[in-house]
């Protein structure tokens, strides 16, 4: 017999080759918050914005997969795809209503990791 169990957070773990580099994209480009660093130098970051959370961990040798690392749910794709697009973020998938109900983009970050950005499409 399984017993229920209830999950908490969950956070998406980003490797990284610069930890700098990175975590000023998500904090000036994104207006995440740094809520946590590890290590001297930083090795281990842990970023929030509303209910959002990234780890990002210091990967020197990181080669970015072609598939998203994460997907971020949000209220407003259209304005997050045009912050995107003013803080030079690389657009992988522009934005496109998709047939199963969500508003979707793919961008990258300075490391090559790719964020699928959704919004769900109210009828």
């Amino acid at each position: 017999m399984q017993h229920p169990v209830k999950f908490g957070r969950i956070a998406a773990v980003i490797p990284v080759k610069n930890i700098k580099i990175s975590s000023e994209f998500y904090i000036n480009g994104l207006n995440f918050n740094d809520v946590f660093a590890n290590g001297d130098p930083v090795g281990f970051m842990i970023l929030k914005r509303e209910d959002a959370e990234l780890h990002l961990t210091l990967q020197p040798q990181h080669k970015a997969p072609s598939f998203p690392v994460a997907h971020l749910l949000v209220d407003d794709a259209n304005a997050l795809y045009a912050q995107c697009q003013d803080i030079g973020a690389k657009i992988i998938k522009g934005i496109q209503d998709k047939d199963y109900g969500i508003r979707a983009f793919v961008f990258a970050d300075p490391d090559g990791n790719r964020i699928d950005v959704g919004q769900i499409l109210r009828k």
